[in-house]
């Protein structure tokens, strides 16, 4: 009788004992990693809309400009070619933990925004086009999705440092080490001195 009073309490404390263990758990943040990492990856396709928005209105753009200022063409055309470049790059299903193809990536994105940055700086010259309701409609349009990407862009890079912190800090890293090994720091935009200003899109 004895003996099985002892089984019992025994497995009563074994019982009692994992109840307080599976609260301490949900208790020191463990499923802090796939949440953020679920958070990062939703403020990332935010990025990359804004990014589709601009590449859809460019079409337009150039098309408006070209019908007053056909000598620019060079300049048009470079447009043209960085657009190709930055909506054809094929993305990886790793992108975000592949700095490589994230550096590619984000190249290109800064390429077309230097192209159409030239090209806003040419319209100066043409009065004419400043004041054709079709290239101001654009030209509101654009100046909204350079300021959306930035705000995506802000809220990503947020994202990423809370998931990365996360990542390396207690007690996500024990988290880290045993139930989210395949877990890999996020890569976050890097931006050259040269390119940290936003086009500005003002006529």
């Amino acid at each position: 009788m004895r003996s099985l009073f002892a089984r019992l309490f025994g497995a009563g404390r074994f019982v009692l004992l994992a109840v307080v263990l599976g609260v301490s758990l949900a208790g020191c943040s463990v499923n802090n990693i796939p949440t953020q990492e679920e958070t990062a990856k939703a403020k990332w396709s935010q990025v990359l809309n804004q990014y589709q928005r601009r590449a859809d209105l460019i079409p337009n753009l150039v098309e408006t400009v070209k019908g007053y200022a056909k000598q620019e063409a060079q300049v048009l055309e470079a447009v043209i070619a960085a657009r190709a470049r930055a909506t054809s790059i094929q993305l990886p299903p790793d992108l975000l933990n592949n700095p490589e193809a994230f550096r590619k990536f984000q190249g290109a994105q800064s390429q077309l925004s230097g192209a159409l940055g030239r090209l806003l700086v040419v319209t100066e010259a043409y009065p004419q086009l400043k004041s054709n309701q079709n290239f101001l409609t654009l030209q509101s349009q654009l100046e909204g999705t350079e300021n959306r990407i930035a705000v995506a862009r802000r809220d990503y890079i947020e994202a990423v440092r809370l998931y990365n912190t996360e990542l390396k800090t207690f007690p996500g890293v024990v988290w880290a080490s045993t139930l989210y090994r395949t877990n890999k720091p996020m890569e976050t935009f890097t931006i050259a001195e040269d390119a940290k200003r936003v086009p500005q899109v003002k006529f």
